[in-house]
């Protein structure tokens, strides 16, 4: 199955929200079945690939950004502060993140 480009309108604004839903689905199903939220995160991720979105901030950090496995701090993943920076670790491939802490980020107009 070829997945393509959608040429409708509102298309990206779908996306976002079903993106949105998604990972509201994947917290939902974690407790029940982790690889059910995997695969939220996986259709989440080909969802904005085949939109060329960004998924957002929020989204982005519940998910391994190495091994794609949806992540709940305490069970799955361990969040330590160090340095000026949150270090994530995914408790599934043991890879590491690193966020920085006190950085506003701020979009500018050109």
């Amino acid at each position: 199955m070829a997945m393509k480009k959608s040429s409708h309108p509102n298309s990206r604004r779908i996306a976002r929200e079903r993106i949105a839903v998604l990972f509201q689905q994947a917290r939902l199903f974690f407790p029940v079945n982790p690889a059910w939220s995997n695969r939220c995160v996986e259709l989440a991720r080909k969802i904005a690939m085949r939109q060329r979105i960004r998924i957002e901030r929020q989204h982005r950090r519940c998910f391994c950004q190495h091994c794609y496995a949806f992540l709940v701090p305490g069970v799955n993943m361990r969040v330590r502060i160090q340095r000026g920076k949150v270090i994530v670790t995914c408790l599934h491939c043991h890879r590491q993140t690193r966020f920085p802490i006190g950085r506003t980020h701020v979009r500018g107009n050109g």
